[in-house]
């Protein structure tokens, strides 16, 4: 199975994305994580991303904040799918990330989750993996279908609760 880059720009991002973390460890998904900036570490980026195919690496997620340009960086230096997560930070509360991380030009896609949405960007990711693993498919399918038992066993007891 190919590996998930997680690339934030800079430590201070690590509560975010560890959230990423238990999704992938639930689902057996190899991941790395990295500390590269699309502005201080411009070249380390450009080259992390121009040769994360040959290492082995099928998606990478990249959580920046404020400016947030890490994603699009990244993503203009790679034809894997990258996904951005906007972090919560400055005076803007991550709208400047959200914005940033979004409106890329034609052609450089990333694909955005909320701000903060280090899971989102988890499960996205092995969806993608997915594609060409089936095994990891099937687990995704079977979570879904707890996760949706789970709900109907809260609405059956909150309607017995509240049943007239």
């Amino acid at each position: 199975m190919k590996k998930v880059a997680v690339i934030m720009g800079s430590d201070s991002d690590l509560p975010v994305v560890e959230k990423a973390f238990g999704v992938f460890e639930r689902f057996s998904v190899p991941f790395e994580v990295r500390v590269l900036s699309a502005h201080r570490t411009p070249a380390e980026a450009m080259d992390f991303a121009a040769h994360a195919a040959e290492n082995g690496f099928g998606v990478i997620i990249a959580a920046a904040g404020m400016a947030a340009h890490l994603a699009g960086a990244l993503a203009a230096n790679t034809v894997l799918p990258v996904i951005g997560i906007p972090v919560k930070s400055g005076a803007l509360g991550g709208m400047d990330a959200l914005l940033s991380t979004v409106q890329m030009p034609s052609g450089i896609p990333v694909a955005t989750v909320a701000i903060d949405g280090a899971k989102n960007a988890a499960y996205l990711a092995a969806e993608i993996l997915a594609l060409s693993d089936a095994d990891l498919g099937g687990k995704l399918l079977a979570a879904r279908r707890e996760d949706a038992a789970l709900v109907l066993k809260k609405n059956a007891a909150i309607q017995s609760q509240y049943r007239v």
